[in-house]
């Protein structure tokens, strides 16, 4: 199981992964931690994340940015109005009313929506993560603004199913920040003392989201939270709107009127706001060739900065102080505050956040990967491989929810709030309907919210009519929710029935309504224990009966006529019978729930996005092979042309050599005319056709320098064998516990060899640099060891020890006191014959 966190950002992501070091942040194809968010088309690949920012200015229409504020939203919406003005590529509405993002793909147009180019740059997400991690990544834990609404929430999940990631959990960004603050603070308060209160602010790209949470011993509970949509996006825009009215006035130019410069300038104007960060004095932007061939330059202080940016200061502290009031908590109870988010940095906000807080910011966690961190630690937490220190996350859910529904009168209407503002999540409530046919709730926010309908999802519950008022009322077929049809007879009293409906806010901080039972009387018969009379009861009664026939002969009994009891059956005391009695009992039967909610896409639309997604992504995959095949080409035409006419010219014929440079010619010539847009099959074809010619010489040359070596030492070794050889010849002590058959063998091997190395020695005399040798080296290397291997171990046998006979006490006293341990003592012969020294011929 994978254990990864993403930090999906309006402007770059970051990647999180949990090892059995700890957490780490992974860096991507460029050697970089982070990932932008753009997704840019060309004529038959896509390129993802940093590639696709980089190459912007030569593909501005086909190069998208921003549409994670787009997710879920329909064209008409005033805040994808507003975005619109951002974008230099074309935006549309699609047939339901949605985003599409208007491109051209392997010579088709094409509209995507926001989903799908977020399910694009998860793709690429995902596959830097399964580099860095040598394995398959299905399971995520994926950021998400707190202020994210339920249809941005699932128009996330839906991207990233797209992707084929499985999403464990939507997690706050404020939350994982929190999370991976405390997880690893060793000094948390217990649960029985006055918990530790933490505020975290995270200024990000186009938003700043402000919570307080408080942390004991393995828990962390989230208070409160504020947002507002003031970050360093609208920072950038407000020195770039200044610099443009100072080149419409000194240069005479409308830079809005050129997407390209507009780009640039926002480029620029970023660097800029860095280095006011760090210096108080004016500082200069010149930008050359910015529009029409005019370079331009202009300057700004932190002062004049201040000043421009006044009104969102005055926003975040509105922001900041929000959050505390709704918090409950007092400025000496706050124990720190954190801060988090690339516009963190800026000097006023710092300063900002110690006068509302009355606390300095500190700067514990790393500002750009605090969140992918907490991510990959709540998938850490959730995955069975890791074993992780206990610890809690109660959620909150920022907007506040309530449930309406309506009847056929006024009295069966109504509305109620189910989870007030900063409830925790995940949670789930009871609610109890009684009604007499199918009905419908509507989940809807209670109060304002970043988005243009504060509704959130239909959810139809089928109830059947079967408690009516007539007893005649006819049963009625519904389906439950196992999706078995069920027979309902009314009820012997009629009226509505009890209906319990469960709704629930998820640990994705989305609302549904996620079960509903019906509560139906049902009269059934048990049998009952019931005590039996005694025989002097029954006695009792039978004089009674006599009694009344001797007053009255003339009229019998009413039970005159019945039986006597047959033999055997007269009830004895104490023995019990049963007898069956009617009970009403409550039967729960599981409903069916039908929910429609906005944000998501339908079963159809998902099915066709996933579909298209891996087929650019195979394309993707088969753009990027073809082109590396096609680079291979090209490159090893510079390589071996370069060496053709230096270190490899003495290794070909002329002839040959003029030919293949031609050949070299021709195929770079082709490679950038018929040859752009060729197969990879005709790549691999076209560079084997020039390795045949150009390793043939290359393999020459390195024969040319590696074969005197290999001689040489096969040389040796043949000679140290001989020598070896004729000392056991001559009677030399060292040898004289040698098999005489084994050294015969041995000297066979060296007739042989030896043969064998003349004869190849003297083919290679013969030979010129620019012909293929009979033999390579690594042949003689082979032979060395072969031939070394047998003979060593024949050669340098060691002499058998033999015992000492025993000795006297007294020879033992004169022998002194090597006799004594004659292990100590080491025979001459125990000696190699030939020194392994000497024998290391390698």
């Amino acid at each position: 199981m994978s254990v990864v966190g993403i930090d999906f950002g309006n402007d770059t992501c970051y990647i999180s992964v949990a090892r059995q070091g700890g957490i780490e942040s992974i860096a991507n194809d460029y050697s970089l931690r982070q990932t932008n968010s753009y997704v840019a088309f060309g004529e038959k690949q896509r390129t993802l994340g940093v590639a696709a920012k980089s190459g912007q200015m030569t593909n501005v229409k086909k190069t998208f940015f921003g549409f994670k504020r787009l997710l879920g939203r329909k064209y008409d919406d005033p805040h994808v109005k507003a975005e619109l003005g951002r974008f230099p590529f074309d935006v549309t509405a699609t047939e339901d009313g949605g985003v599409g993002f208007v491109t051209e793909f392997l010579g088709q147009k094409k509209l995507l929506s926001a989903e799908q180019l977020t399910a694009a740059l998860f793709t690429k997400l995902k596959i830097t993560a399964e580099a860095a991690l040598s394995a398959v990544v299905n399971d995520v834990v994926v950021s998400v603004p707190s202020y994210f609404t339920d249809a941005e929430r699932r128009a996330l999940l839906d991207a990233a199913k797209i992707a084929g990631l499985n999403v464990l959990k939507l997690m706050n960004e404020t939350t994982a920040t929190a999370l991976a603050y405390g997880i690893y603070k060793q000094d948390l308060p217990e649960s029985d003392k006055p918990a530790r209160n933490v505020v975290f602010v995270d200024a990000g790209h186009v938003g700043t989201q402000v919570a307080a949470c408080s942390f004991h011993k393995g828990k962390l509970t989230m208070i409160s939270s504020a947002f507002c949509d003031v970050g360093g996006r609208l920072f950038d825009e407000a020195i770039a709107n200044q610099l443009v009215s100072d080149f419409a006035t000194s240069y005479k130019i409308d830079v809005r009127s050129n997407k390209k410069a507009s780009l640039k300038l926002l480029t620029e104007v970023e660097k800029l706001k860095k280095l006011m960060s760090a210096n108080s004095n004016k500082l200069p932007i010149n930008i050359e060739c910015f529009m029409n061939d005019i370079d331009v330059k202009g300057s700004m202080d932190r002062a004049s900065f201040l000043d421009l940016i006044a009104p969102a200061l005055q926003k975040l502290e509105a922001t900041f102080k929000e959050c505390l009031e709704t918090s409950g908590l007092k400025k000496e109870e706050i124990y720190s505050v954190e801060i988090v988010g690339g516009s963190s940095r800026i000097p006023s906000i710092k300063a900002l956040i110690e006068q509302v807080y009355g606390v300095a910011p500190a700067t514990t966690l790393n500002a750009d990967e605090a969140v992918s961190r907490g991510c990959a630690l709540q998938c850490a937490i959730l995955s069975p491989t890791f074993k992780v220190r206990e610890f809690s996350v109660t959620d909150i859910q920022p907007f506040p929810i309530k449930l309406v529904w309506k009847g056929a009168t006024k009295e069966d209407s109504g509305e109620m709030e189910v989870f007030p503002k900063n409830h925790a999540v995940p949670f789930s409530k009871m609610l109890t309907f009684y009604k007499s046919d199918a009905f419908c709730v509507e989940g809807e926010y209670n109060g304002e919210v970043p988005y243009p309908s504060r509704h959130i999802g239909v959810f139809e519950i089928i109830v059947p009519t079967s408690l009516a008022s007539s007893h005649t009322a006819k049963k009625k077929t519904i389906i439950s929710a196992q999706g078995k049809e069920m027979e309902v007879r009314p009820a012997a009293e009629g009226g509505n029935q009890k209906v319990k409906v469960k709704v629930r806010v998820n640990p994705n901080g989305i609302f549904a309504v996620s079960s509903a039972s019906l509560i139906e009387k049902t009269e059934v018969e048990e049998e009952v224990p019931v005590e039996m009379e005694t025989e002097p009861a029954k006695e009792d009664a039978a004089e009674k009966k006599e009694d009344k026939m001797d007053a009255d002969p003339a009229k019998p009994a009413e039970d005159a006529a019945a039986e006597p009891p047959a033999p055997g059956t007269e009830a004895k005391a104490g023995e019990v019978k049963t007898e069956l009695r009617k009970k009403i009992v409550n039967k729960t039967i599981d409903l069916a729930v039908s929910g429609r909610s906005l944000g998501c896409l339908s079963h159809e639309k998902l099915e066709a996005a996933c579909t298209e997604e891996h087929s650019m992504a195979y394309q993707d995959i088969q753009e990027t092979e073809r082109l590396t095949a096609k680079n291979s080409v090209e490159e090893y035409i510079y390589d071996i042309r370069g060496k053709v006419c230096d270190e490899l010219e003495e290794f070909m014929v002329e002839e040959d050599r003029n030919t293949f440079t031609l050949q070299l010619e021709d195929m770079e010539n082709w490679l950038y005319e018929d040859g752009e847009y060729a197969e990879k099959n005709v790549y691999q074809n076209k560079l084997g056709d020039l390795k045949t010619k150009g390793e043939a010489v290359k393999r020459r040359r390195r024969e040319w320098e590696d074969r005197p070596p290999a001689m040489n030492q096969f040389g040796q070794c043949l000679q140290l064998a001989q020598k070896a050889v004729d000392s056991y010849k001559a009677g030399d002590e060292k040898f004289n516990h040698l098999d005489a058959a084994e050294v015969d063998k041995v000297m066979k091997a060296i007739g042989e060899k030896s043969e064998w190395y003349n004869r190849m020695a003297g083919e290679i005399s013969k030979l010129t640099k620019t012909m293929d040798p009979p033999v390579l080296a690594s042949q003689f290397y082979q032979e060395k060891d072969a031939f070394w291997n047998m003979a060593s171990n024949i050669l340098n046998k060691p002499k058998p020890k033999v015992e000492p006979p025993p000795m006297k006490e007294e020879t033992k006293a004169e022998a002194g006191p090597e006799a004594a341990n004659p292990e100590s003592a080491k025979a001459e012969g125990d000696k190699p014959a030939v020194p392994p020294a000497e024998m290391d011929v390698d």
